[in-house]
């Protein structure tokens, strides 16, 4: 019996398919670990220097439509509070909803942006949409709740 074309490439690629299946969980918590802490260790300089972040959203950051004192203090504890979520998994998709908020903000606030920030800017953009579309994936607490609820098959 001779074999197709078709099923050689399925030979190949099924097993392909698998390890790439089993590498979206750990992908998943990677980028959610990676963006998350660019956030949070973004929020504790703000902390960390409160009158110079004041002076930044006064003068450097023109966040649209918000007064600058509460501009920093949404912008920080956004920094703060939604990178545990999203690296925990836990609401993740609200979280990552969130920083891209934060993430497009910060981006659009700064009136001149260097070429290199806006590339990084982009790169959690994108990071973040993916979490946003495909969910925290398996290593998080949402889909540990998930399984938790979900009554047996």
């Amino acid at each position: 019996m001779k074999i197709s074309m078709i099923e050689r490439g399925q030979a190949v690629w099924h097993p392909l398919e698998a390890v790439l299946n089993a590498l979206q969980a750990p992908a998943q918590l990677a980028a959610r670990c990676y963006v998350g802490s660019v956030f949070f260790r973004s929020g504790l300089t703000k902390l960390r220097d409160w009158d110079t972040t004041l002076a930044l959203f006064q003068d450097e950051y023109h966040v649209p439509l918000l007064p600058p004192e509460v501009a920093a203090v949404a912008g920080t504890t956004g920094e703060l509070a939604l990178p545990v979520l999203l690296v925990l998994g836990l609401a993740g998709r609200f979280a990552a909803a969130g920083l891209s908020v934060v993430n497009v903000v910060a981006a659009i606030s700064l009136v001149d942006i260097a070429e290199a920030a806006l590339t990084q800017h982009q790169f959690w953009g994108s990071l973040l949409l993916a979490l946003l579309l495909w969910g925290p994936g398996g290593w998080s607490v949402d889909a540990w709740l998930r399984r938790r609820l979900s009554p047996s098959v």
